[in-house]
C-alpha cells in the first residue's frame, strides 16, 4: 500500500462518515464497461466543488489492490450491479493529484522529476521481484510490471488541467506534455492500462496538447452523455435531502439548480450539502472563489458581450457557439470563447438542445451582480439591478407612475445596447427592471394561459406576495393591455391566488419614448 500506488480506502471512508453522503457509486458500474476497450481513456471536466475529487476517492476504494473495500460497498448501490465483483480491489491503482503536486513543489520546474522519483520508489516496494534498474519514469515501471506479471493499472490524474491553467506556454508546460505523452500515447504501454481517468475544470486543450490526449473521450459540463447523472446532484437526490433536513425544496431548486443535461436537472453538490447543514440559503459556492473570474474576462469588452450579458442578467438565454474555444487560458478571441469558458467554470449553464447559455440560479446570479458592480462599464446596469427591489415594491403597492418612470430609464439603457426590434427591447427592459423579483418569484415568459399567451407571469415563492400578470403593448394603451388580460383570461391558471393577484398593463410610446402603466387588483 502506497501513497500514489495502490493506496488505501481511507479517503472514501472519511467521505462516507460525513453528515451527508449521496450515493453515486453506480458511476463505477459505468466505468467498468470501459475497461479494456477503446473507451478506456476518460476525461471528466466540470466546475469546482462538483464532486470530482469525491469520485476519485470512491474509484480508489473500489479498484485499488492496496485495500479490501467489500464491507464499505456492501450497503451502497454498486453492490447490486451485475459487474460489481469483476474489478473489486483487483487492479493496480495509481492516483495523482496534479494540483497538490504543483502547489506543494518548492521548485516547480522539478515537480515532475520528483513525482516520478516518488512513484518509482513505491513501485520497487510494491513489486520487489521486478527489475526496475532501467526505469526512468513511473511509466517505464508500469511497463516492466506488465511485462513481468501481466498486471494492469487504473490511472487517475485529478486536476490534470492545473498546469494548463497556470503554466500554459512555459517550459514546465512543455515537460508536462511529454509526461502525458509518455503515459497515454505510448503503444507499448497501452495494454498495461486498464482504465485512464483524468479530471479537471477544462476539457482537453485543443491545440498543442491535442496530440497528447486526443484518445480521451470527453464528458463535460456541455454534455456528459451517459454519465450526466453523475455530474451533480439530481432532483431525485435533492428532494429527499430537503425533506430530511426540513428545507423548502422549491427555494432550494431556485437557489442551486439550473444545470441540465440529458433529462437530468443538476444541482451544485457543495452548495446543497452546506444548505442542508446550515439551514441557510446562502452563496456557499461563491465563498470558495472570487467573482474576479468574471470581471477578468469581461473587461476586454468582446464584441456583443455586453448586450448578451444584459439579457442574461435579465433572466434570458443567449445563443453561444461552444466549438471555437480552445480550452486554454489565453486564446480568447470572441464573446463565445468567454461564455464557453464561464460555462465550464459553472458561472453560466448550457443547453445543448438549442445551443444557448444563461445564468443558472440565484447563487450564481449573486456572483454576477458582484462582478457587474465592480465594473465601470456596467455602472448603469448595476444601478438598475439595485433599483429593481424598489420597483417590485412600487408595483405591489400599485404605484403605476413610479413603475412607468423606472421603465423609461431601463428601456433607454437596454435599447442602446440591444440590436433588436422595439418589442424585444421592451421585453428585455421589463425583465431587467424586475430582476430582483427572481429572488421571490418564478417568472414565466410567454406562458400559456386562458385563451392565449400571457407576456409575463410572476408566481410567488413567498405566500405573502401577490401573483402578477403583465401584458406589454407598443403604441397602444394600458387600458387595452388590461382588457386583453381579462378577455383572454390570462389569470385562469392562477386561480389559487384569488384576491391576491395583480393585473399590470404597460404601454411603450415610440414617439415620446415613454411608458405608461396601469395596475389593478383582480378578484376572481
Amino acid at each position: 500500500m502506497g501513497i500514489y500506488l495502490n493506496p488505501s480506502n481511507i479517503g472514501f471512508k472519511e467521505i462516507l462518515a460525513a453528515n451527508i453522503y449521496v450515493d453515486k457509486t453506480m458511476l463505477i458500474s459505468e466505468l467498468n464497461k470501459f475497461i479494456d476497450n477503446k473507451k478506456k481513456y476518460i476525461c471528466i471536466s466540470r466546475p469546482r466543488r462538483f464532486g470530482k475529487t469525491i469520485a476519485t476517492n470512491m474509484l480508489c476504494a473500489y479498484y485499488s489492490k492496496g485495500c479490501d473495500s467489500r464491507d464499505i460497498f456492501k450497503a451502497l448501490k454498486i453492490s447490486k450491479a451485475k459487474n460489481y465483483e469483476e474489478y473489486l480491489n483487483k487492479l493496480n491503482f495509481i492516483a495523482i493529484d496534479i494540483a497538490s503536486e504543483y502547489q506543494n513543489a518548492k521548485d516547480k520546474d522539478k515537480m515532475l522529476d520528483k513525482l516520478n522519483a516518488k512513484l518509482n520508489r513505491e513501485f520497487k516496494k510494491e513489486f520487489p521481484t521486478v527489475d526496475f534498474s532501467l526505469c526512468e519514469t513511473f511509466a517505464d515501471c508500469m511497463l516492466e510490471v506488465y511485462a513481468a506479471t501481466n498486471e494492469r493499472f487504473v490511472i487517475i490524474l485529478d486536476e490534470y488541467d492545473c498546469l494548463v491553467r497556470d503554466q500554459f506556454g512555459t517550459h514546465l508546460f512543455a515537460d508536462y506534455l511529454e509526461f502525458l505523452n509518455g503515459l497515454f500515447k505510448s503503444n507499448t504501454l497501452k495494454p498495461a492500462i486498464a482504465l485512464a481517468y483524468i479530471t479537471g475544470i477544462l476539457p482537453v486543450v485543443r491545440d498543442r496538447v491535442q496530440s497528447k490526449l486526443n484518445n480521451f473521450a470527453e464528458y463535460t459540463i456541455l454534455d456528459a452523455y451517459e454519465l450526466a447523472e453523475y455530474t451533480g446532484f439530481t432532483e431525485k437526490e435533492v428532494r429527499p435531502l430537503c425533506k430530511k433536513y426540513k428545507i423548502d425544496f422549491a427555494k432550494c431548486k431556485q437557489q442551486y439548480d439550473g444545470y441540465a443535461q440529458n433529462g437530468y436537472e443538476l444541482y451544485n453538490p457543495e452548495s446543497v450539502v452546506k444548505c442542508m447543514l446550515t439551514k441557510k440559503f446562502e452563496n456557499h459556492w461563491g465563498k470558495t472563489s472570487s467573482y474576479a473570474v468574471i470581471t477578468d474576462r469581461l473587461k476586454h469588452n468582446y464584441k456583443g458581450a455586453k448586450e448578451d450579458i444584459i439579457k442574461m442578467l435579465a433572466g434570458e438565454r443567449v445563443k453561444v457557439n461552444v466549438t471555437s474555444y480552445m480550452n486554454t487560458m489565453t486564446d480568447f478571441i470572441t464573446k463565445d470563447d468567454v461564455f464557453t469558458y464561464l460555462i465550464h467554470l459553472g458561472y453560466l449553464a448550457y443547453n445543448n438542445e438549442d445551443n444557448t447559455c444563461r445564468i443558472p440560479n440565484l447563487e450564481v446570479r449573486n456572483e454576477w451582480n458582484n462582478a457587474i458592480a465592480a465594473m465601470p462599464d456596467y455602472s448603469k446596469t448595476d444601478e438598475i439591478i439595485k433599483a429593481s427591489e424598489e420597483l417590485l415594491y412600487q408595483t405591489i403597492a400599485k404605484n403605476a407612475d413610479a413603475v412607468a418612470k423606472a421603465l423609461d430609464e431601463t428601456h433607454i439603457h437596454v435599447t442602446s445596447h440591444l440590436s433588436y426590434n422595439n418589442e424585444d427591447a421592451l421585453a428585455s427592459a421589463i425583465y431587467l427592471a424586475y430582476v430582483h423579483a427572481l429572488n421571490e418569484y418564478t417568472i414565466i415568459k410567454e406562458m400559456t394561459a386562458g385563451k392565449g399567451f400571457a407576456d409575463v407571469v410572476f408566481i410567488p415563492a413567498i405566500t405573502d406576495k401577490p401573483a402578477m400578470v403583465i401584458e406589454l403593448k407598443r403604441n397602444d394603451t394600458t387600458e387595452s393591455a388590461i382588457k386583453q388580460i381579462k378577455e383572454r383570461q390570462y389569470f385562469e391558471p392562477l386561480g389559487k391566488y384569488k384576491g391576491h393577484l395583480l393585473l399590470v398593463g404597460i404601454n411603450y410610446d415610440e414617439k415620446t419614448q415613454t411608458h405608461t402603466c396601469q395596475i389593478e387588483d383582480w378578484e376572481q
